[in-house]
């Protein structure tokens, strides 16, 4: 059984289902949705992509609200065409997350059973407060003994702008410490709460993810996810933060898991390292249970992967690259650009932050074949990955703003579109009204989890790394 649950959904299907549930008379109404399970490491997500709103004859409201049998045969019928999951929704009259009335309890209890002899996925149910607060549990299966309510740590509504909504018994509101005073001061405690509660995935701990987990430390992010197989080689030392000489043949997440406990200003981080590609199994299910994942790569299959994640899993991405020029074997330019992708976003195959054909050639191996990359030439796109601290740092900046507006919408804004930097001119280009192409894959797959395909296998390059890691500790041991 999954250690935490959560439940995500489009701001459109919210959007929908808070327009139906939250009515001007303040009385309480119904509604059921179909899901799609979203299985991470430790974590089992609800993704609500279908609201079945009741019509006539479906319900009957008398203060509070109760559905006819003909409503919830005709669920059943679409959940078993669909292979989805039931989710059981209504409203209550109060703000906040809320608890559950013995009526509640009852309804939902009987739906329990039914939901999982039908599609054997547990029974999910939902409140909507008055203020549009969602909370959230599972109705799991316990051997001998039926139903049993399982609270969500969070319900996540992902669009334009991503709101969290937190059980504060599953995760209680970061203890207020003078160390991260003048950060709160400037959006507020109920954004600092919420923002330092989102467990962060930072996949890959180079030069730009290890300044993005420096930052969270230092605001009082308390949940961390480090994705990285590689360890600390020479020519990481002018631009991986945290790291030394002494370093050099340590895993990257261990030395980015020592800066961000020294950094901290929260007082007990949770820091998960997952030594593995985000295209292997466990680190593709670690990836899942993250709120939100910073795209710190520089090759096109995790950029794929990760692109997948922000729309079929609804995990918004921050990704961000950085293009370093030359013209006759000197300096003439560098851009770099970021974006966060999801639901309402232009993704990152449309914006061409990686090319299929690439995805390709990473999955048969070929990047981490030196014969291939020798009869390439020099200034191949494979063979280009120049960068300096202050490009990195600059880039890691901009990410951490992009999260801050998408997750608190402080001063109106809650997205900053596609950001450019040009070195040449020196400007910051920023375009809000990119979309995504009208056949564009991946929109057409929000919500849909792993439902046709999941995208973990071999990944070539990280089974070589651990295999060079290996045969230098063995190294170190004979010549100690």
């Amino acid at each position: 059984m999954p250690k935490e649950f959560s439940i995500a959904m489009p701001q459109s299907v919210g959007d929908v289902l808070r327009g139906h549930l939250i009515r001007d008379d303040y009385e309480e109404d119904l509604s059921f949705a179909l899901w799609t399970p979203s299985y991470g490491s430790n974590r089992l997500t609800a993704l609500i992509h279908s609201p079945i709103l009741p019509t006539e004859g479906d319900r009957q409201r008398h203060g509070n609200a109760s559905f006819n049998p003909q409503y919830f045969e005709r669920v059943c019928s679409l959940a078993l065409r669909e292979a989805a999951g039931i989710a059981f929704l209504h409203s209550h009259p109060g703000s906040g997350w809320q608890d559950m009335s013995r009526d509640d309890l009852n309804a939902e209890l009987k739906l329990s059973g039914a939901t999982m002899g039908l599609t054997d996925l547990p029974l999910v149910g939902l409140t909507v407060g008055h203020d549009g607060t969602w909370s959230g549990r599972f109705w799991t299966h316990v051997h001998a003994k039926g139903y049993e309510r399982k609270w969500c740590r969070n319900v996540r509504v992902v669009g334009g702008r991503l709101q969290a909504f937190f059980s504060d018994q599953l995760a209680p509101k970061p203890e207020f410490r003078n160390l991260f005073k003048r950060t709160v001061t400037v959006w507020g405690e109920e954004n600092h709460a919420n923002l330092a509660r989102l467990r962060i995935g930072i996949v890959g701990l180079g030069s730009v993810g290890s300044m993005v987990a420096e930052s969270l430390a230092r605001m009082g992010f308390e949940n961390f996810v480090l994705l990285d197989f590689d360890e600390v080689q020479p020519h990481n030392l002018d631009r991986l933060l945290g790291a030394m000489e002494k370093d050099i043949g340590k895993l990257k997440i261990d030395v980015a898991e020592r800066q961000i406990r020294r950094s901290a200003t929260a007082r007990h981080p949770v820091i998960a390292k997952i030594p593995f590609s985000i295209a292997e199994e466990p680190g593709y299910r670690a990836g899942l249970d993250c709120d939100v994942l910073f795209s710190c790569v520089d090759r096109p299959r995790p950029r794929y992967i990760l692109n997948h994640f922000a729309y079929s899993h609804l995990i918004p991405v921050i990704d961000g690259g950085v293009a370093v020029r030359f013209k006759g074997g000197e300096f003439s330019g560098v851009d770099w650009q970021l974006q966060t992708v999801g639901p309402d976003h232009p993704c990152l195959s449309c914006l061409g932050a990686f090319d299929m054909g690439d995805v390709a050639t990473e999955v048969e191996g070929k990047l981490d074949d030196p014969s291939y990359l020798q009869g390439l030439a020099n200034d191949h796109r494979f063979k280009r990955n120049e960068n300096v601290f202050p490009f990195s740092s600059n880039l890691a900046s901009l990410e951490v703003l992009q999260l801050i507006s998408l997750s608190t919408g402080i001063a109106g804004i809650s997205d900053f579109g596609v950001q450019r930097f040009r070195y040449l001119p020196g400007i910051l280009d920023a375009d809000t009204e990119r979309t995504c192409l009208r056949d564009c894959e991946f929109t057409s797959m929000i919500a849909q989890g792993d439902r046709h395909f999941a995208l973990f296998g071999r990944d070539i390059g990280a089974e070589l790394a651990r295999a060079r890691q290996t045969s230098n500790k063995s190294k170190s041991k004979r010549s100690a």
